[in-house]
């Protein structure tokens, strides 16, 4: 036995050793299995989310042009074919993990396809640093997010005791990092807005805290919640594009992976009226894990409380003194006077400390010097009639005095009509003015760009008086929701001829039957989620104004609705689903503005022959196919909109001409081509039917090529204050400073279909994708030469440098060009033959854009051919020229820009040097560019030399490089250091620069960040 121990023993030993050293293994291998397996399908889901995100890239890029287009598509077809290939792999996993088969054969397996699943994460890995060339090119077409984005607003000043202390506080609390989630509430109006915007700036003035937050994101709730108007703005900050169709909790998952990547973010949401599910929102749960803090504003410190907030901070209304101050800040000197000092400090004590209260009164007796008038104003805030007490009583008073203080009936109108979108919308001024004008309340006699003024005008006196107040886009107004309150309770309870149903974007489904009365002067019930209107004959026989634009589900108007309107004067029915209109409609003799914008379903119009009063005429982005026959009997409209109208085929002759008050036309980047007679089919309208509308003075249009103008089309073009001739199949462009008269070409021989008097009454000009540019601008320099030796001829001109501007008006100069850009050509654009203009032919140019010319080698080939000085350039932007190896030469025609601000530069990979001197007169003039203050050069590999060895530029502020390793100097010295603003760039770069002693890289160091850092949510200062 003994011996048959010895001789099994180390047999047993080593099958024992083997059994458990592969039971071990196979527990091993099951983790790391199991990882990888989980990393992949997370790794496959990130993918999945870029080739979303790439896809819409891919058509960005092809619109602007840019090279990325085509790798973006290369790196989908690379991702596409790979995701087959995991989705198989995964299959195949799925299986063998179901298999019922001993533990050996399924662990044979895994080993065999472990080694896939490990490559496949190596490959997804690299797909997705593939992927990522689209935020290179984003850095290349726009600045870099920035970590704090300024928002307007009233600035809290340290004076203001009562303000100016709960600002400290509420910077310390944010400072403590125990607080995560911080509560700030008060009454309506008390500032809450305006400590949250003041606590945002001062973060962007790099308020020293403990810890910098990485990013600030900005987000209005408001008291109906939309959880997706919240999520846009959240994704439109950290630079998310959200689809339109898709659903919040698709972008909940996007925006908590994007915010996931955030070290150390701040999220305010002002106006917080309910609890909000973070989750559902998609922000990531602030912790001490992710550094992450929010700060919410609310009326009520219960929602704080819900919101599981860490502390509040109370915003209370102000004491005597900080009340005094801020009424003064408004009402300005006038109250400080000795006569009118006491009824002043009694007038602000009315106003119960509410800051809203008391800008409005302040603002509303600014500049009022008559005794009198303050003695009344006083007199009526004490007796004014309380509306309901407590809150309302000490709000609503004040701002009633400062509506019934508003002089003239008409500006009071205007005011209420404010009141009928909904809270925190911002009210393009355009759309107020059609209203306005459509209801009476601005005078109709002007022509429309008088009645915009007038408009402007009213907006500024509402202004003025705090009851408006900047919206959130250029040309937008809104009203704070405390004054909205005020205008709805005014014209619902006190003035009965603005009697209105205000129930606009607070989710309505459907109308109530019982809140439309005969009584009402308006009613308003857009941005709701409206699939249903009553469909039952009933009364509201007053009613000017019926609102119903925003409501996406409703795709039917019946036909009883619309009759009981038969006093409208303005329909909205935007954005709406609707596929035709009713009958009805026809029966609105009195209705002045029909607008019908983003009806994206609706295919055509009835016979609108009958709406005689009708003024103005919205279908921009309908899909209308033509225009009915019955528009000719419309002789008062003044504006039609028929932009973005794609399907739009055919317009009948004889139409057009009839509308004979006709002021403004818009057919931007609508698919109907104008054409001369003899280029359009028999039937159609032409181009000359134009000439025909003598108060037209807004025109934008495309047209089929470039027409040869008659003296009779030169006088009606240059009678047009403003116009877009998209001229060319495809002629788009983007906008620039000076389109008020732009003339776009787009895919045109330019050398046989050009006309210069074209360019007589232009403000911009764009040349997109044309060829015989060379041709085009040496005839354009014959022209001058001619015009010039016939004038000197007759002893008219003898000294080129004393022309003055009517000497150049005369000899054929553009003066009115602004703008020139000059895209996608291959033309080279050397003058040949000595042509040059002996003049300036654009001596009032300000911007000049030159984009993807292959074979420009400098801005001077353009300077040989127009003669010109850029003695007014103000901006010179030059992307993507493959030959170009200097920007400008100076010496011959130019030795000075005394006005050039920015110069901007990328993607040119032969520049060398930004300015070459070619002649000795240039070094006595020091600098050349005196008011240069922005300059961005991106992607210029061989760049080394900017301008002269030891030349400064005395007001250069913004200094942008990126990727131009080889550039050393910068023309900045110590004299001229103080000037600088900002320095960006790599830092490897930065580290590489040149100086002309150390005191000048010790005073810039501070203003340098680092892109790279940046980018990745982190600012880091050297």
């Amino acid at each position: 036995m003994e011996v048959l121990t010895a001789i099994l023993g180390p047999i047993v030993a080593e099958t024992g050793r083997l059994v458990f050293g592969f039971i071990n293994t196979n527990i091993n291998s099951t983790f790391q299995w199991k990882k990888n397996v989980n990393d992949l399908e997370k790794e496959m889901r990130n993918l999945i989310d870029m080739m979303s995100q790439a896809r819409r890239q891919v058509e960005q890029f092809e619109n602007k042009g840019s090279s990325s287009a085509a790798k973006a598509k290369e790196w989908l077809k690379e991702v596409e074919n790979f995701v087959i290939k995991v989705e198989s792999l995964q299959a195949r996993i799925s299986v063998n993990d179901k298999k019922s088969c001993g533990c050996l054969s399924r662990c044979s397996a895994r080993i065999r396809l472990g080694g896939k699943v490990a490559r496949a994460l190596e490959k997804v890995g690299a797909l997705i640093k593939g992927g990522e060339f689209a935020d290179e090119e984003v850095l290349s077409v726009k600045c870099l997010e920035e970590q704090v984005e300024y928002i307007p607003g009233p600035t809290i000043l340290e004076g203001e005791n009562t303000a100016s202390r709960t600002l400290d506080e509420l910077l310390r609390v944010l400072d403590d990092e125990k607080y995560r989630r911080i509560g700030v509430w008060g009454m309506g109006g008390v500032g809450k807005t305006t400590l949250v915007k003041n606590l945002n700036n001062k973060l962007k003035e790099n308020v020293c805290l403990k810890q910098p937050f990485s990013i600030v994101i900005w987000a209005t709730v408001s008291k109906e919640l939309d959880m997706r108007r919240v999520q846009i703005q959240i994704a439109e900050r950290v630079n998310l594009d959200v689809k339109t169709d898709e659903s919040v909790e698709r972008i909940a998952r996007r925006l908590y992976q994007r915010l996931e990547k955030e070290e150390r973010f701040l999220l305010i949401l002002d106006d917080v009226w309910e609890n909000i599910d973070l989750d559902c929102l998609g922000i990531p749960q602030p912790g001490l894990q992710n550094g992450a803090k929010i700060v919410l504003t609310s009326r009520s410190s219960e929602v704080c409380r819900v919101m599981m907030t860490d502390t509040e901070v109370k915003v209370n209304i102000l004491k005597d003194d900080g009340a005094w101050q801020l009424f003064c800040r408004y009402a300005g000197e006038v109250a400080s006077l000795e006569q009118i000092k006491p009824i002043a400090e009694a007038v602000a004590r009315e106003c119960c400390g509410l800051p809203l209260a008391i800008i409005t009164a302040g603002a509303a007796m600014r500049g009022k010097t008559m005794v009198k008038l303050w003695k009344h104003a006083l007199n009526e805030l004490r007796r004014s009639v309380p509306c309901v007490g407590g809150v309302k009583n000490r709000v609503y008073n004040p701002l009633k005095w400062s509506y019934d203080s508003l002089e003239g009936n008409n500006t009071k109108a205007c005011f209420l009509y404010c009141a009928l979108y909904p809270e925190d919308f911002s009210i393009g001024v355009s759309e107020l003015v059609k209203c306005w004008l459509a209801e009476g309340l601005i005078d109709d006699q002007n022509d429309f760009e008088n009645s915009m003024n007038g408009a402007i005008a009213v907006i500024e006196i509402l202004k003025d008086s705090c009851l408006l107040e900047d919206g959130g886009y250029e040309g937008t107004v809104k009203m704070h929701d405390v004054v909205r309150d005020v205008a709805i309770w005014i014209a619902s309870s006190v003035e009965d001829e603005f009697n209105s149903l205000v129930r606009s974007g607070i989710g309505l489904s459907e109308i109530s039957e019982v809140e439309i009365l005969d009584s009402l002067a308006r009613v308003s019930f857009m941005n709701n989620k409206i699939n249903k209107l009553p469909d039952c004959e009933g009364q509201c026989s007053k009613a000017s104004t019926l609102l119903l634009q925003g409501n996406l589900p409703l795709e039917h108007i019946p036909n009883p609705f619309l009759q009981r309107f038969q006093a409208l004067k303005v329909l909205n029915l935007s954005g709406t689903r609707i596929r035709s209109l009713p009958v009805s409609l026809l029966q609105l003799g009195e209705l002045r503005a029909l607008l019908l914008q983003d009806c994206f379903f609706l295919e055509e119009l009835p016979p609108l022959g009958a709406l005689s009063k009708l003024q103005m005429l919205d279908m921009c982005a309908t899909r209308i196919s033509e225009l009915p026959e019955e528009m000719e009997k419309l002789t008062n409209l003044r504006q039609v909109n028929l932009s973005r109208t794609h399907y739009l085929k055919r317009i009948r002759a004889g139409i057009v001409s009839k509308w004979t008050r006709l002021e403004v036309l818009d057919m931007t980047l609508s698919s109907y081509h104008w054409g001369t007679e003899g280029e359009v089919e028999e039937g159609q309208t032409t181009f000359e039917e134009l000439g025909c509308l003598e108060r037209l003075f807004s025109l934008s249009i495309r047209l089929k090529s470039v027409p040869r103008l008659a003296s009779r089309d030169l006088k009606w073009i240059r009678r047009l204050r403003r116009f877009q001739f998209f001229i060319g199949t495809t002629a788009n462009s983007l906008p620039t400073r000076h389109d008020k008269r732009r003339v776009t070409v787009s895919g045109l021989n330019l050398s046989g279909e050009w006309d210069q008097e074209w360019l007589v009454n232009a403000s911009s000009l764009v040349l997109n994708g044309c060829w015989g540019l060379n041709e085009m601008l040496q005839d354009l320099a014959i022209n001058a030469a001619d015009n010039y030796a016939e004038m000197n001829s007759i002893g008219r001109f003898t000294d080129l440098r004393s022309l003055t501007n009517a000497d150049l008006t005369s000899l054929g100069s553009f003066m009115g060009l602004k703008s020139l850009t000059i895209t996608r050509s291959n033309d080279s654009l050397r003058p040949g033959g000595g042509c040059a203009a002996p003049y300036d032919l654009l001596p009032n140019l300000e911007e000049l854009h030159v984009h993807g010319l292959t074979y420009l080698a400098s801005i001077s080939e353009l300077v040989g051919h127009l003669g010109l000085l850029f003695s007014k350039l103000k901006l010179i932007e030059v992307v993507r020229c493959p030959r170009m190896e200097c920007l400008l030469s100076y010496g011959n025609f130019i030795f000075s820009l005394p006005n050039l601000e920015t110069v901007k530069v990328s993607f040119c990979k032969k520049l060398e040097e930004l300015f070459n001197y070619t002649s000795n007169q240039s070094s006595d003039i020091d600098p050349v560019v005196p008011n240069l203050r922005t300059l961005e050069l991106k992607n210029l590999p061989k760049l080394k030399t900017l301008c002269r060895p030891r030349e400064s530029w005395p007001s250069l502020e913004q200094v942008h490089v990126i990727k131009c390793n080889l550039l050393r100097k910068l023309p900045v010295d110590i004299q001229n250091a103080n000037a600088i603003k900002e320095i960006r760039g790599e830092s490897q770069w930065w580290s590489g620069l040149k100086w002309d002693g150390p005191t000048t890289d010790s005073a810039l160091q501070r203003y340098f960040k680092d892109v790279r850092a940046e980018n990745s949510g982190r600012v880091v200062h050297s």
